[in-house]
C-alpha cells in the first residue's frame, strides 16, 4: 500500500512540475529554448510548441529577400582549361556546399528567384568537368535557388539539342515550381560573375561576348549559347522546336518565336556578359544539318504545332549526384 502511494506520488509531482513548465514557457520569452526566435510573439491558436515547430518548418519562408546585388560578387575572374579536372575532383572542390541533384538555395535569405539550369549532353564529360567547377561557385556567389539538369541524349543517333531542352524543362517542373530557367551549352563558362543568372520581364541572352568570336556579338539575332526564359515566356512560345536534328538553326528558330509572339530580347552589357569557349571539334553525329536553316524561316507556320504540345521522349535512367542531376533520354529520332 505504501508502495502504491508513493507511486501515486511521484507521478503527481512529475504532472505538477510539467505544467509548471508549460506555463512558464508559454508566459515568458521563448528565446532561452529557441535562442534565433528572439523576442517574437507566440500567435495562433495559443500552443506554444505548435507555434515553435511551424516556425521551424517554415524558417526558409520567414527569411528576408536576397539583396538585388549579391554581396560576394568578385567580377571577373581567371578560368582555364589546361587543368585536367575529374568529376570525382569537382565534387572535393564545390560538393560541400550543394544537395544531393546540384541543389542549392542560400542559408541566409530567400532568392529572388527559383532557377532551373538545363545543360544538353552527350560524350562531354572533361567539359562538363570544367564548366561545373567554374558554374557552380558563381550560381552560389548570386544567392541563386538553382538546380542543375544535365540532359543526356542516349543512344549514337542524330543529336537533338533543342529536344533536350524541352525535355529538360519538362522535368525540371516535376522536381520542383522553379520560375525561370536557364539553357547552356557545356562548352560556355562565364568569366565574370555580375552577369546574373537571373531572368527578367524580356527573354534574356547571356552568352554576348564570346572568347572565340573575340567577345563580340556575332549577330544581333543570336539567341544560342546560354539563354534564359521564365517558365511562362518559353510556354509562350511552345518551348523549343523538336524537329531540329544535327547542328544549326534551333536558336534563330526560337529567336523568331520570341518576336512572333510579341516580345523581343534583354542582353546584358557586353563587358560584363563574356565566356570562355571550351576548345573542340564537331562531334560526331552532330554535322552541321543544311536542312535546319530552311526549317528555320517557317517558325510562324510550326510554333503552334511542333514544341512543347508535340515533345515525345522516353527518361531511361535519373541519376542524383551531388554536382547534378543526370537524366538519360531516348529522344525517339524520326525513321531515317
Amino acid at each position: 500500500m505504501k508502495e502504491k502511494i508513493t507511486r501515486i506520488l511521484a507521478l503527481f509531482a512529475l504532472f505538477t512540475l510539467t505544467c509548471l513548465a508549460v506555463f512558464f514557457i508559454y508566459s515568458k520569452d521563448i528565446s532561452f529554448v529557441f535562442p534565433s526566435v528572439l523576442h517574437q510573439q507566440v500567435k495562433g491558436n495559443g500552443s506554444v510548441f505548435g507555434n515553435v515547430m511551424d516556425w521551424v518548418t517554415n524558417t526558409q519562408a520567414t527569411l528576408d529577400p536576397c539583396p538585388d546585388s549579391p554581396p560576394s560578387l568578385v567580377g571577373p575572374f581567371l578560368v582555364e582549361f589546361e587543368t585536367k579536372r575529374s568529376l570525382d575532383w569537382v565534387r572535393t572542390q564545390v560538393g560541400s556546399e550543394l544537395q544531393q541533384g546540384g541543389r542549392f538555395k542560400p542559408a541566409n535569405c530567400t532568392a529572388r528567384q527559383k532557377v532551373a539550369v538545363i545543360v544538353p549532353f552527350r560524350n562531354r564529360h572533361e567539359h562538363l568537368a570544367h564548366w561545373l567547377y567554374y558554374v557552380h561557385p558563381v550560381l552560389m556567389r548570386q544567392q541563386l535557388d538553382y538546380g542543375v539538369y544535365v540532359i543526356n541524349q542516349d543512344g549514337d543517333g542524330m543529336f537533338n539539342r533543342a529536344k533536350l531542352m524541352n525535355i529538360g524543362f519538362v522535368e525540371a517542373l516535376k522536381e520542383y515550381d522553379y520560375d525561370c530557367f536557364v539553357f547552356s551549352d557545356v562548352d560556355l563558362v562565364p568569366i565574370d560573375d555580375r552577369n546574373l543568372y537571373r531572368c527578367s520581364d524580356r527573354p534574356r541572352h547571356l552568352s554576348v561576348a564570346i572568347d572565340k568570336f573575340n567577345y563580340i556579338l556575332n549577330s544581333k539575332t543570336a539567341f544560342g549559347g546560354v539563354s534564359l526564359l521564365t517558365k511562362e515566356q518559353f510556354l509562350k512560345v511552345n518551348g523549343f522546336s523538336n524537329t531540329f536534328w544535327g547542328w544549326g538553326g534551333e536558336d534563330d528558330d526560337m529567336y523568331n518565336r520570341i518576336i512572333i509572339r510579341g516580345m523581343s530580347i534583354n542582353r546584358p552589357d557586353a563587358q560584363i556578359a563574356r565566356y570562355k569557349m571550351i576548345k573542340h571539334g564537331r562531334d560526331l553525329h552532330n554535322e552541321v544539318n543544311p536542312e535546319n536553316a530552311v526549317k528555320a524561316q517557317k517558325s510562324a507556320e510550326n510554333i503552334d504545332t511542333d514544341g512543347l504540345n508535340s515533345l515525345n521522349f522516353t527518361v531511361n535512367k535519373i541519376l542524383k549526384d551531388v554536382l547534378f542531376t543526370l537524366i538519360t533520354v531516348d529522344v525517339q529520332p524520326p525513321p531515317q
